[in-house]
């Protein structure tokens, strides 16, 4: 069982930065890939990174490569996705998952892949 907490979302204008922070508990960190998920009104949720477990593989969906970064710290049991020139497009509320793999180099788009998730954090960008 892992816990997942997300924190660090808020307000911001169009052009800015954020950090995200998904703080872990429970079982060995390390054994999870880590996952950033968003969902906006009326939306479905959708993929937005993903980090495998020896941080050596990320992947990024196409509206935020080149302006988002995951990244992670084992030792510290925690996740994190940097925002920068942030859109209002951007203005969701960003989920943080985790799913076990025995791989350390898996990563993975699907939700139904994600065995564990995090309550939430709302991120508004305004024009």
């Amino acid at each position: 069982q892992v816990q997942l907490v997300e924190s660090g979302g808020g307000l911001v204008q169009a052009g800015g930065s954020l950090r995200l922070s998904c703080a872990a508990s429970g079982q060995t960190f390390n054994s999870y890939v880590l996952g950033w998920f968003r969902q906006a009104p009326g939306k479905e949720r959708q993929f937005v990174a993903a980090i495998s477990r020896n941080s050596v593989i990320t992947d990024y969906s196409d509206s935020v490569k080149g302006r988002f970064t995951i990244s992670r710290d084992n030792a510290k049991n925690t996740a994190y996705l940097q925002m920068n020139s942030l859109k209002p497009e951007d203005t969701a509320v960003y989920y943080c998952s985790a799913a076990r793999r025995s791989y350390a180099y898996s990563t993975s788009r699907s939700l139904s892949d994600y065995d564990y998730w995090g309550q939430g954090t709302q991120v508004t960008v305004s024009a």
